[in-house]
């Protein structure tokens, strides 16, 4: 695909706006919470939709498209529409208590639940799942999405030139920008994503002959709930394994819950979330939709080193026109700065204020823990290019399935503690520490003895034994009462009234989708 004029001017001026108003917004930033934490200013239209285009990048359009055309169908929408519903549990009962306490990372809420080693310890999982396995897939993803449009799929060489260029411009984004200047950026390109998904899905149905036609031809994709044998999502997984990892991103991962907890204020933060919710049940029908669109028109070509994990770039490259392909490759683009540069932002600040400000410089100024946090996204980049070639090995199953099993080691041991600490009150810091320590060798144990057992069953069990751990331990050594958590008695935690009606009526729209895609 060759860009003409205007799509050339169509994409510069794109990115002109984006990067010209977040540059300007953030002009100000001289304080860790100003870089880290926006001000701890955000409004509920800019947490939602950059909760949603930090959410959504090449992995989506790449990964879950991918899975689409291939053998999971309709069904991996389960990732996007049970994500709507737990986003309201989380505006609901986790924000509240992380804002109360005013803490600056995720890991920072263990050590006042449990204790300095437990924070540590998450902080650590954190850091090398973010470089090793979500950075180095974005940057995979983005650079794959780039080969596919405008160069060779079957030339590694290219590949390479896709993941140089995502890994430079989302570095240098984020190193200048910190969070206030990538929430700006994702108003934009948040809006982008949905609105180049719309138009690539609308030609999609042109494609295939109509919106009838393509519910004909794929009746067999168009199911929701799949065998128990089933290698990608079987029923067992959706009703008890898929609640882990989506709890775990959407209410644990820093990289997500970094726009909320630098929220203006609780009710600003709750429907922010609520928000995000309601556009996740849309996220299907212009991603997954036509993933499977592709595999019904260019089924020959989806073979090689990327399987159906180019299915979405193959059809903006075969459908999209003059002009419109400019800003659907900005879109595109934008979602993989924006989902790059929130990982880095989010890794440089656990970095910076977990480990470099508590292990290593205590007395640290402003001004030094900003230059290391610079200093560590320059880093992580680099190891994420390093890694992201590697990520094409079919033994990985494609990106999406990659980034799953590999959270799997840290997931469901995480959420465990934070539960198990919320509602046990008397649970002892040793339950917290055991409880983490736990999971990964649990995990890998299933992965290799009963590596045919989905991903998802065996995060599943892992969290079960750190649930029965912990309350052995707890059983055993109760604390003598209840550890008191930090507050921010100066922060607005008035709650929004219309938080629950509006949460109840996304449950019900999600219960309606599985009903019509039974």
């Amino acid at each position: 695909m060759n860009l003409g004029l205007i799509d050339i001017l169509v994409f510069l001026a794109f990115f002109a706006l984006v990067i010209g108003v977040s540059i300007f917004k953030s002009r100000k930033e001289t304080t860790t919470e100003d870089y880290f934490l926006a001000s701890r200013g955000l409004t509920w239209p800019l947490i939602g939709l950059s909760l949603i285009a930090a959410n959504i990048s090449t992995e989506h359009f790449v990964g879950m498209a991918g899975q689409g055309a291939g053998a999971a169908g309709l069904a991996i929408a389960s990732y996007e529409w049970m994500a709507a519903v737990v986003l309201i549990f989380v505006a609901i009962f986790f924000l509240p208590k992380f804002l109360r306490s005013g803490i600056f990372t995720i890991p920072e809420y263990l050590e006042y639940r449990y204790n300095a080693t437990a924070r540590s310890i998450m902080a650590f999982y954190t850091m090398v799942i973010y470089v090793g396995v979500t950075i180095a897939a974005v940057i995979y993803s983005g650079g794959l999405t780039l080969q596919t449009l405008f160069g060779d799929i079957q030339n590694f060489d290219h590949l390479l030139y896709g993941i140089g260029i995502i890994g430079f411009i989302a570095a240098a984004y984020t190193i200048w920008g910190g969070l206030k200047a990538v929430a700006w950026a994702d108003l934009f390109q948040g809006s982008a994503l949905i609105i180049g998904g719309i138009i690539t899905t609308y030609l999609g149905f042109q494609a295939v002959g109509g919106v009838d036609s393509f519910f004909e031809h794929n009746s067999d994709k168009m199911h929701m709930i799949l065998p128990d044998d089933n290698s990608i999502l079987p029923w067992t997984a959706l009703v008890i394994g898929l609640w882990i990892p989506n709890f775990y991103y959407w209410g644990l991962n820093q990289y997500i819950s970094q726009r909320t907890l630098a929220a203006k204020s609780l009710r600003q933060g709750q429907l922010g979330i609520i928000f995000a919710a309601s556009l996740k049940l849309f996220i299907p029908f212009i991603i997954i939709f036509p993933g499977i669109m592709a595999y019904q028109l260019y089924s020959d070509q989806l073979g090689g080193v990327a399987g159906t994990d180019a299915a979405y770039p193959l059809l903006i490259r075969n459908l999209v026109g003059p002009g419109v392909r400019a800003f659907i490759f900005a879109a595109i683009s934008g979602a993989v700065i924006s989902s790059l540069a929130s990982m880095l932002n989010s890794a440089s600040t656990i970095f910076t204020m977990d480990l470099f400000k508590r292990h290593f410089k205590k007395d640290a100024s402003h001004k030094q823990l900003i230059t290391t946090g610079r200093i560590s996204t320059a880093v992580f980049v680099i190891a994420g290019c390093i890694i992201a070639p590697k990520l094409g090995d079919p033994n990985f199953q494609g990106i999406f399935t990659y980034i799953q099993e590999f959270q799997g080691y840290i997931s469901p041991g995480i959420l465990g503690v934070f539960v198990f600490g919320m509602i046990f009150k008397k649970a002892p810091a040793s339950a917290g520490v055991t409880g983490l320590l736990l999971t990964v060798p649990v995990y890998g144990f299933l992965q290799w003895q009963f590596g045919e057992i989905a991903f998802l069953n065996r995060m599943a069990i892992t969290f079960g034994v750190v649930l029965l751990v912990m309350l052995i331990i707890t059983k055993i050594n109760p604390l003598e009462k209840p550890k008191e958590m930090p507050i921010r008695e100066e922060f607005d935690m008035r709650p929004s009234p219309s938080v629950k009606i509006l949460g109840s009526l996304v449950i019900f729209i999600t219960i309606i989708l599985y009903i019509i895609f039974w």
